[in-house]
């Protein structure tokens, strides 16, 4: 049986309770109506995915279709923008109150259940080495081509890694772990609503991203946060695309998500995966980082 969308949120908040949930529980978590929660539980207890409010193994092996499998760590470039401390170190090795900034980022996925982590390294990539002390088992890919390329050549070294896979840039500062989630139902970027965004942005209608572009305001603007998921089916379209658009005319100049939101858009719908200002955010300037670590105000 394949899961509708109601199906899989009320499925997904059974699966990750510790406890037995009544459906008033389920109601507060997810955002369906009393009446739609009565009606899927009816569904999934016919279907032998739930019985006396838990989940079964039917419904665990049903689930096991929607794992996140791995994380992609897009983690090459230089960070011109935050010199000088990107001198001599890579900006997700960059430390945020005596963290590093990519460690909060593996943390959320291992507590999401994630332990295949793969990270793209290119500019000083060899002080990646010293993430395995505390990370023993992620393997790194090496991106000869940074400095030559956009980001896609980082996707492009990745390619056959990106069904059932996350894929995040390395320098996002998380605050809030819970955004990076076990289960995704379909392939979406994290988005923040937004009324107006002088930053990248998506133009959504129905859920979906229609257009990406920098700059937009209106109801439907939703500003991009460097995270996205790929189920298995558009992982292995991805695969195709990226090396096919990396090879055209002008094709390493590319951002990489660009691949499904604009150049092979045909063959992708891509949702939304909402979280807020307050969850995550990209610090972009040496001042902003200053703003956020008082330790780097000298």
């Amino acid at each position: 049986m394949k899961l509708n969308i109601n199906q899989f949120v009320v499925l997904e908040s059974i699966a990750l309770s510790d406890v037995t949930l009544s459906q008033q529980d389920i109601v507060n978590q997810v955002n369906l109506s009393p009446e739609t929660v009565n009606e899927v539980m009816k569904e999934l207890v016919e279907s032998g995915f739930v019985k006396d409010g838990a989940i079964t193994d039917e419904g665990l092996n049903v689930m096991d279709g929607f794992k996140v499998k791995r994380a992609v760590f897009v983690a090459a470039g230089f960070g011109s923008r935050l010199v000088p401390i990107t001198l001599n170190t890579p900006k997700p090795l960059i430390r945020v109150n005596g963290v590093r900034i990519i460690d909060r980022l593996i943390d959320a996925c291992y507590e999401a259940g994630i332990e295949e982590i793969y990270i793209v390294r290119g500019y000083l990539g060899e002080q990646f080495d010293q993430l395995l002390y505390k990370y023993p088992d992620i393997k790194f890919l090496d991106n000869g081509l940074y400095n030559e390329a956009n980001n896609i050549s980082s996707a492009l070294i990745a390619k056959d890694l990106l069904s059932n896979s996350y894929v995040f840039e390395a320098d996002l500062l998380i605050s809030n772990p819970e955004i990076i989630k076990k289960y995704h139902y379909s392939s979406d970027f994290l988005a923040i609503k937004k009324e107006h965004s002088d930053d990248w942005c998506f133009k959504v209608k129905n859920g979906i991203i229609k257009e990406e572009m920098v700059g937009g305001e209106g109801d439907d603007i939703w500003q991009m946060v460097g995270i996205s998921y790929w189920n298995a089916a558009d992982g292995r379209k991805l695969s195709k695309d990226i090396e096919e658009v990396y090879y055209s005319p002008g094709g390493k100049e590319h951002y990489w998500e660009q691949v499904p939101l604009v150049y092979k858009k045909e063959n992708y719908s891509v949702g939304i995966c909402e979280c807020f200002d307050e969850d995550i955010v990209e610090i972009d300037t040496f001042d902003e980082l200053k703003v956020i670590d008082k330790a780097y105000d000298v």
